[in-house]
């Protein structure tokens, strides 16, 4: 059975830090065990050697994709790791990886400046009993999102907030809202369990920036910032062989009229192969993907 070891990273009431491995495959996810890596946490060669134990404890030919925070000593630990176990993969956190795009581009000038009022605004009417009491009256109950100081996406679902309770607000708030809501979209995507994200973030990345940019009105000069800022996390961090062939490996993706085979995309899914089978499961993989590629027997049925 193919596995899809998972580790994620939670602190500890600020004492320390814990390191909780899960472990998800198609019967679902479930945690493996946990470790307290308070006084190593930095430290890449740690972490290097309690991934490479989880590994080698669930068996490398069971698993397929190592996830990690995108810190540097995770980075550290997961080229490490790729080096010694040369049939699987690892990927930084999409989620994480969004969420650094989302702090990048709220360092814009234009977009700090709004979200400093937001912020501002925000305080002050829930540092007044009086003005929360009027703004629930009129909002008819319904509350602020608050800014969080642990997720940057929070800041724009802020923004998101104070302009669907009142749309004349700032007239700001609104480009700010329209730049940034399609990556906050992305990110509730990758967060969520309804579907495995793999098969769809390549798409869902592509799709997010052509609606900034039809948002901003086709206007370079307004998206152009946004999509450098995008570009600087996803092209080094989640720009990943297996993003690649989870999009092409996708039916309603590939089957659809949107469907972008550029090289790109068969390099990806090449790499992938050439990493993962042997040379014989190579060959019958290659007779398999044309089958796919012109939807022969079963894969051409409509359902």
């Amino acid at each position: 059975m193919d596995v899809q070891l998972c580790q994620m990273v939670g602190q500890m009431e600020k004492v320390g830090c814990l390191i909780n491995f899960l472990v998800n495959s198609p019967a679902g996810t479930w945690f493996m065990k946990s470790i307290d890596a308070s006084d190593t946490i930095k430290n890449g060669e740690n972490m290097f050697k309690y991934l490479d134990e989880v590994v080698e404890e669930i068996g490398e030919e069971n698993v397929v994709q190592v996830i990690t925070d995108n810190a540097s000593n995770y980075v550290n630990a997961g080229m490490r790791l790729m080096e010694k176990r040369s049939r699987l993969w690892w990927t930084p956190c999409a989620a994480h990886c969004i969420d650094l795009m989302l702090e990048d581009i709220g360092k814009l000038n234009v977009h700090a400046t709004t979200l400093s009022r937001a912020r501002q605004v925000v305080k002050f009417i829930y540092g007044h009993t009086w003005v929360l009491s009027l703004m629930r009256t009129f909002t008819k109950n319904h509350e602020l999102i608050r800014p969080a100081i642990t997720r940057f996406a929070t800041a724009f679902l802020t923004l998101q907030s104070l302009y669907k309770q009142k749309q004349a607000l700032y007239s700001n708030v609104l480009l700010r809202k329209m730049t940034t809501v399609p990556l906050v979209s992305v990110l509730r995507e990758v967060d969520s369990e309804e579907r495995p994200a793999m098969g769809y973030i390549y798409e869902l990345m592509d799709s997010a920036k052509e609606k900034i940019a039809f948002n901003c009105r086709g206007m370079e000069r307004k998206y152009g910032p946004i999509w450098r800022k995008i570009d600087a996390r996803w092209t080094p961090q989640l720009h990943r062989p297996l993003h690649a062939a989870g999009y092409y490996l996708n039916p309603q993706l590939r089957y659809g009229d949107k469907f972008s085979n550029v090289d790109e995309v068969r390099k990806g899914l090449f790499e992938c192969m050439d990493k993962m089978l042997d040379y014989q499961k190579r060959l019958k993989a290659d007779i398999q993907l044309d089958s796919y590629d012109q939807a022969m027997g079963e894969l051409g049925v409509v359902l």
